[in-house]
């Protein structure tokens, strides 16, 4: 297999998961919209995308079983078939089985086949339905037959110009361009006119070039969806025009006269209006015959012109606009892109600093001039990887949908914020922690129906998904309106399993976290959705691991929020560089409130307890010096550097504070991974490495002591 057929195959499988994800969000907003062609409309171009292009790399099998469901959907655009939910659900197992598909053609794992078989025979089951829907429709003194096959009146009919230029390479894409103009043809009367003038010599061809393009007049009943469907599998590889030039809606009588030549070819594009308006020059124009026999002022003339090109550049700008291009990049070389920006923020640091030493001004000059362009590629650089949120979270719809059927219950997604970017790395390590807590906000927060209306709420429930910025964060919230958390409960079952003991003393939000412990579960019974006890300590550990925090909320019988704290990006931060003894640490900076002085006078007023007064309020501290081991006696004067977790604010101890640095992050090699209360570790601009603190890690382990020295 070629080169270019490898990159067209991996071109289809991209292109396929997103026709895909689309119609799957379709699928649901049908459901809600059973009415909605458009949505109808959109279902099948996505499903015709996916069995044309399949066909064209070697999917026969994705296109085989994707045509049998297009079949269906063209009678149901065609409003011969209803939208049911029968309908719905077996279009979303289609979904499925066409991604099972795709994923065996790429993986190698293997496909039921006899599911797919079975989707298949119960599409076709729908079929005489639909005939039977015709039918009746039909009167009975008329001959069905022939009231069927009539064609349409030609007053429904339209002329397009359509005008199609393929890319010269679109052989290599698999694409046979005389297949689509046969398929034009099959939507009614056309004329078709190929442009060679491109092609060379014998000796100068080459096979695998595509020199002609086409200009095509259709007259068609079918509408100019159709006529796009045609070429929807190959729209991103020819540039494409489609024009009515004739609605079939004007009332013209044979005496009126046709278009003139020049006008045609004005508006086809293939005559300048100056041109024609030269060789017209030659006789008298049209505008001056009319000035001069008094008909139309010179004025009125030159203000129908002045429409005439404001149309044309209207045109013009709708056609620039429509036509702006992207390109596909494979995720990898992104990453690679990341790394090496990483590598030139650390080299532009180190340029910074020595610039500094040697007290040259052009020497600083140029270091600031890198620093500026460093800066400015580092920020566009991270856009690019950069994506919305809304890709995800369309996918949970799906799963709500789902898992209310399975759990016999009523309940509904809404989402806000899909348009919040976020980095790609934090999506794709986002997706398990989300599915764990929609589960679980439908299996212990939504009622069933009828328990909802008894406590007079809507009888559907309501998932509420949203995110937003904030600083350099994203906040997601998870917003059900179920029964909330019952801490009664939750204290109970934490007793149970020796969590806690029966006389510990707990405020809301410390029995609220007790829903993260391991193992930790209120449910009564295993089911297929709850009761192992795997769950939300996995959604904290994801969680953590992507430098974020959560954080509940809860009402009894009103609902329950849990709310994800995130960092945009994975790569690159900002972080406070601080010094102990020798060693440099940096601690994230988004979690950093400020930073205080501790004097030995603070230290003796409160008798050596690790707590300082903030104006007002005690806020513990954590000692890294002594944490960590470091030898060396402390300066007279530390710092303090406070942090807020989990709505609590926290201290740590250092020597001295640095300063604010652009922290480019760097994995711990495989012997190091493990160590707990290190993230990973950054280069500093003099070249030695300074470790990055995992505070939330730490935290939990000064607890674990503090527990282990009390018992």
């Amino acid at each position: 297999m070629s080169e270019e057929m490898d990159r067209g195959r991996a071109a289809f499988r991209e292109e396929a998961y997103e026709r895909l994800a689309e119609l799957e969000a379709t699928m649901l907003e049908l459901e809600e919209s059973p009415e909605n062609d458009e949505l109808v409309d959109r279902a099948f171009r996505a499903m015709h995308t996916i069995k044309g292009s399949g066909a064209m790399f070697g999917f026969d099998a994705i296109a085989e079983f994707t045509h049998e469901v297009e079949t269906v959907y063209d009678l149901v655009r065609n409003h011969k078939l209803p939208v049911t939910k029968e309908l719905i659900a077996l279009t979303l197992s289609a979904h499925d089985q066409i991604g099972a598909l795709l994923e065996e053609s790429h993986t190698g794992k293997t496909v039921d086949e006899n599911k797919g078989r079975e989707i298949i025979a119960s599409f076709q089951n729908l079929v005489p339905a639909a005939d039977a829907l015709v039918d009746d429709m039909i009167p009975e003194d008329m001959d069905s037959q022939e009231d069927v096959t009539e064609p349409e009146s030609v007053e429904d009919e339209a002329t397009y110009r359509i005008i199609f230029h393929p890319d010269s390479n679109i052989f290599a894409y698999g694409t046979n361009p005389i297949l689509l103009l046969h398929e034009l043809k099959e939507l009614g009367k056309c004329k078709v006119i190929g442009h060679v003038d491109q092609i060379p010599t014998i000796q100068d061809i080459d096979p695998e070039i595509c020199y002609t393009h086409w200009d095509i007049i259709l007259t068609t009943s079918q509408g100019i969806n159709a006529i796009k469907d045609v070429f929807i599998f190959v729209e991103d590889v020819c540039q494409l025009s489609i024009e009515t030039v004739d609605s079939g809606e004007d009332d013209l009588t044979d005496e009126e006269p046709q278009k003139k030549l020049g006008e045609i070819l004005v508006e086809r594009g293939d005559l300048k209006q100056e041109d024609l308006h030269g060789v017209l020059e030659e006789h008298k124009p049209l505008g001056k015959i009319l000035e001069d026999s008094g008909l139309v002022k010179s004025s009125q003339i030159q203000a129908a012109l002045a429409e005439q090109q404001h149309l044309k550049e209207a045109r013009e700008h709708r056609h620039k606009t429509d036509s702006a291009s992207s390109i596909r990049v494979a995720s990898d070389k992104l990453d690679i892109l990341v790394d090496l920006v990483g590598e030139l923020v650390t080299v532009q640091a180190r340029l910074g600093q020595l610039a500094m030493v040697k007290d040259d001004a052009d020497f600083l000059l140029i270091a600031e001039e890198v620093e500026r362009l460093t800066a400015e590629l580092r920020d566009h650089t991270m856009s690019v990887r950069m994506l919305p949120i809304g890709s995800t979270f369309n996918k949970f719809k799906r799963l709500v949908r789902d898992l209310a059927n399975e759990l016999g219950k009523d309940a509904l997604l809404t989402t806000d914020g899909a348009d919040t970017e976020l980095d790609k790395n934090v999506i794709e390590q986002l997706n398990d922690p989300l599915v764990h807590i929609i589960r679980n906000c439908l299996d212990h927060g939504i009622e069933s129906p009828d328990v909802r209306v008894t406590n007079k709420k809507p009888k559907r429930g309501n998932i509420h998904l949203s995110a937003e910025h904030s600083g350099g964060n994203v906040l997601i919230r998870i917003q059900d309106d179920g029964a909330g958390l019952d801490t009664a409960a939750i204290r109970g079952k934490a007793i149970e399993k020796g969590i806690i003991t029966a006389d510990a003393e707990l405020s809301k939000n410390e029995i609220h976290s007790l829903l993260f412990a391991p193992g930790f579960s209120t449910a009564e019974s295993v089911t297929n959705v709850s009761g192992r006890g795997v769950g939300m300590d996995v959604v904290k550990r994801g969680i953590e691991a992507l430098r974020g925090v959560i954080k509940i909320e809860s009402t009894p019988g009103k609902g329950t929020t849990i709310i994800l704290k995130l960092p945009l990006t994975l790569a690159i931060i900002d972080g406070l560089l601080v010094k102990i003894g020798n060693d440099d640490f940096v601690l994230p900076l988004a979690t950093v409130e400020e930073c205080i002085e501790l004097t030995r006078e603070d230290i003796a007023r409160v008798h050596g307890r690790h707590v300082a007064n903030v104006r007002g309020s005690i806020i513990p501290y954590v000692h890294l010096r002594e944490e960590f081991n470091i030898p060396g006696k402390p300066p007279d004067i530390e710092q303090i550097v406070i942090t807020e977790l989990h709505n609590q604010k926290v201290g740590f101890v250092v020597d001295y504070v640095i300063g604010e640095h652009q922290t480019v992050i760097k994995t711990l090699g495989h012997i190091y991974k493990n160590v707990e209360g290190i993230s990973g570790a950054t280069i500093l601009g003099d070249g030695t490495v300074a470790l990055i603190l995992d505070i939330n890690q730490l935290l939990q382990l000064v607890e674990q002591e503090e527990t282990q020295l009390v018992n």
